[in-house]
């Protein structure tokens, strides 16, 4: 399933350019996806806007042109949405990026959002940013990985139970990649 055609997506290139009804629909929809159990940064909900918001406000002052941009979706009904496409400007990996908090806001699941998001990543990625590959990792148990596999990434490892999100629920970290071509 593909993403509403009223669906725009778009990146953020700087931090000045974020207006702050903007960050208050990013704060809204990490705190709506956290606490509907995402694993989009905050491992232990609920969580409040109090404590989402200064989070939203050190991602969008590290955006930048060249190392990081912000990918939303979003349509009438406001933010459905986001991830960040991260790369590190060391020239020993500058071929690659991450892509992080990968969301799809918990009211708009099944519509084609993340689907819409990654095809934006992939394509600014190679595009705009020359890049060859990309990299995430996500957290086991939640079938991400399956997602994931469905648009063309490989899992390339996994640190067994890396992520301790209560007592006796350890998870594993999975390494997935993507090539671009």
């Amino acid at each position: 399933m593909t993403a509403r055609s009223s669906t725009e997506v778009r990146q953020w290139v700087s931090g000045a350019t974020v207006p702050d009804d903007f960050r208050r629909a990013l704060t809204d929809c990490w705190v709506a996806v956290t606490n509907a159990g995402g694993a989009a940064g905050f491992p232990f909900p609920p969580v409040s806007v109090r404590e989402v918001r200064p989070a939203v406000d050190n991602l969008v002052a590290e955006l930048h042109p060249d190392q990081c941009r912000l990918l939303t979706a979003q349509d009438a009904r406001g933010l459905l949405g986001w991830l960040v496409l991260r790369r590190n400007p060391n020239p020993l990996i500058a071929h690659w990026a991450s892509v992080h908090h990968v969301q799809s806001h918990p009211n708009y699941r099944g519509e084609g959002v993340g689907t819409s998001l990654m095809a934006m990543a992939c394509q600014v990625a190679k595009e705009e940013l020359g890049l060859e590959h990309l990299h995430l990792a996500v957290r086991g148990g939640m079938d991400l990985e399956s997602f994931y596999a469905r648009l063309g990434w490989q899992e390339v490892g996994r640190w067994p139970k890396a992520l301790r999100l209560a007592p006796n629920d350890d998870r594993d970290e999975v390494l997935m990649h993507l090539q671009l071509s």
